[in-house]
């Protein structure tokens, strides 16, 4: 399947903290047999799977979409996986207009692409294409999943009417016991993905602390990618380099490590976050012309840090 170079985009961390971690094929065959309840889903191995790495955006979208492409062989059947990644607050109702629409342009690529007359064969057929949706929004999917529902009056026009039902994974929607009895790092990866703190961070690391400990280090440098493109927007900034840094130095089978060292970084982070509080009040006493030794008994500061902050 030859394409053309992948134009260039603009994505947000959780745009490429995905697309990255999908390009590795055991991680997307991870999220297939883990997320799609279809017999078909179990029928794919590694070796038959061929990442594409082309992005099928039109030019509307191509500051805001983030897709991923896989082509597979089930039983000597060509199918190509289109997975179009939602990652944001809001639903978007013309997300099946767009699969349409990138379905239609990997059909057409394919045409452009192919030995002259073979498409005239009477036994040839186009590739199958699976539509899914990764949605990581907080908001409820209330999308339609079939195309038609979409169209005016497509309930008097029936089965004349272009029609087809994407796969939605929706990443908000499962549960901690779901994820926790998957055991794996898209497990992991989805559990993470609903986080809004630093201390929420820590407290799913040490619950997910055997699923990270059983990681190959492929997974696991997978893992630490991911984290470290999406992870920081729950780190307060001031605080935000030395997790990163802590992140970073991370290594397989160092676990206990790598969580001690995030627990040592969350604890200063919120040390530091209750000093200001301190001074903040201490600001506003001064300001209201208290006695310093009142503010001393309020707040605990050395008289020296009041001078400072005065």
């Amino acid at each position: 399947m030859n394409m053309p170079e992948e134009p260039e985009q603009v994505h947000m961390p959780h745009d490429k903290g995905y697309r990255h971690l999908f390009a590795s094929k055991k991680v997307f065959l991870q999220l297939i047999r883990s997320f799609i309840k279809h017999g078909w889903a179990e029928q794919i191995d590694e070796a038959n799977l061929e990442y594409i790495n082309r992005t099928f955006v039109l030019q509307d979208f191509k500051d805001k979409e983030a897709d991923v492409v896989y082509r597979a062989k089930l039983k000597d059947r060509d199918v190509i996986f289109y997975v179009l990644m939602e990652l944001q607050s809001t639903v978007d109702f013309l997300i099946p207009q767009r699969l349409l629409l990138y379905m239609n342009e990997i059909w057409r690529t394919i045409l452009k692409n192919m030995p002259q007359g073979e498409a005239e064969r009477k036994d040839f057929r186009m590739p199958a294409i699976v539509p899914i949706v990764l949605y990581n929004g907080k908001a409820t999917w209330t999308v339609p999943l079939n195309f038609k529902e979409t169209l005016n009056s497509y309930d008097i026009f029936g089965e004349h009417l272009v029609d087809f039902r994407y796969i939605l994974i929706p990443v908000q929607s499962y549960s901690e016991a779901e994820l926790l009895e998957l055991s794996n790092l898209i497990a992991l990866i989805f559990r993470l993905d609903r986080v809004d703190d630093l201390e929420e961070i820590l407290e799913t690391l040490v619950k997910y602390f055997s699923v990270i400990n059983k990681l190959t280090p492929e997974e696991f440098n997978l893992f630490m990618a991911w984290a470290i493109q999406v992870l920081p927007g729950s780190f307060p900034e001031e605080n935000k380099n030395e997790i990163i840094r802590v992140l970073k130095e991370a290594h397989p089978k160092e676990v206990e490590t790598l969580i001690s060292n995030v627990e040592r970084a969350v604890k200063k982070s919120l040390d530091d976050a209750e000093k200001k509080g301190i001074e903040k009040v201490a600001k506003q006493m001064i300001a209201e012309g208290e006695d310093v030794e009142k503010i001393i008994r309020y707040t605990g500061l050395a008289r020296e840090e009041i001078e400072k902050l005065g």
